[in-house]
C-alpha cells in the first residue's frame, strides 16, 4: 500500500503525515504541497523541512493561477485584510456563508488533482486533515464530512476504485488533532499555521487562536 498525503506543513496535515507514515512506512509515503498563492508562503518552508525530517518524497505543485480571479483575503493579490478575530465571531458575520478566508473551492482542486498525480505515482489512498471545526458553521464547506464523502465516491468512481480517499479527523476537533500528534511525536515545533505568514506567528488569527486554543485543551502551551 502506498499513500499521498495533502501537506501543507501545519498542525493538521503534519499528524496526517506522521499517521501515514506509522501505518504504511516512509518509503511508501509521498507527501504533495500546493502553493496557491497564499498570503503564508512560510508555511511551504514548514512543509519542506518537515519533510526532510520525516525523509519522505516530496512533491510541489502551484495551482496560483488557478485562484486569481479570486479576492479571498488568504491570497497574496487581494485586498482585503485577515481577519483578526476568532471563527465564532467570523461565522456569525459571514452569515451562513464560508468566512473570508474560504477559497473558493481549494480543496476540491487539491483532492482532484492529488487523485490524478496519486494514480500516477502507484498509491492506494489520499490523506488529507479536514477536521469537524473547520466545517462548523459553514466557515469551510470543503472541510465537512459531507464534501470529503462526495469527493471520495468521485474519486472512486472515476478511478474504478484504483485510489481512495481518507480523512481520519474528518469527526475530530482540533484538539484531538493534536492529542493524536502529541501521542505519534508529530514535530509541532516546526509547523506553521499563521495566516499572515510573518517572522513569528501572529497570535490573533482565526487559525492561531485555534491552534493556541488546541494545546491548551491538552493541558500544554502551543509548542
Amino acid at each position: 500500500m502506498k499513500a499521498l498525503v495533502l501537506f501543507s506543513g501545519g498542525v493538521d496535515s503534519t499528524t496526517c503525515l506522521g499517521m501515514a507514515i506509522e501505518k504504511y512506512g516512509r518509503e511508501q509515503v509521498t507527501a504533495l504541497s500546493v502553493f496557491y498563492g497564499q498570503k503564508h508562503k512560510k508555511e511551504m518552508e514548514a512543509a519542506k523541512q518537515i519533510a526532510v525530517y520525516y525523509q519522505v518524497e516530496h512533491l510541489q505543485l502551484d495551482l496560483e493561477r488557478i485562484f486569481q480571479y479570486s479576492n479571498c483575503a488568504l491570497l497574496s493579490h487581494s485586498d482585503q485584510d485577515i481577519p483578526k478575530e476568532d471563527y465564532a465571531s467570523q461565522i456569525a458575520d459571514a452569515e451562513g456563508k464560508p468566512v473570508s478566508t474560504y477559497v473558493p473551492f481549494r480543496n476540491g482542486l487539491f483532492l482532484a488533482s492529488a487523485a490524478s498525480i496519486g494514480l500516477s505515482k502507484g498509491c492506494d489512498v489520499i490523506y488529507y486533515g479536514a477536521h469537524r471545526d473547520d466545517a462548523a458553521g459553514a466557515a469551510y464547506p470543503d472541510c465537512s464530512k459531507e464534501f470529503y464523502q462526495a469527493m471520495n465516491q468521485a474519486v472512486l468512481e472515476g478511478s474504478e476504485g484504483q485510489i481512495r480517499l481518507e480523512a481520519p479527523f474528518i469527526e475530530w476537533t482540533k484538539a484531538e488533532v493534536v492529542r493524536k500528534g502529541l501521542e505519534i511525536n508529530v514535530p509541532f515545533k516546526m509547523t506553521w499555521s499563521c495566516y499572515l505568514g510573518g517572522e513569528k506567528p501572529c497570535g490573533i488569527c482565526g487559525t492561531c487562536r485555534d491552534r493556541a486554543a488546541a494545546f491548551a485543551e491538552n493541558g500544554i502551551l502551543d509548542i
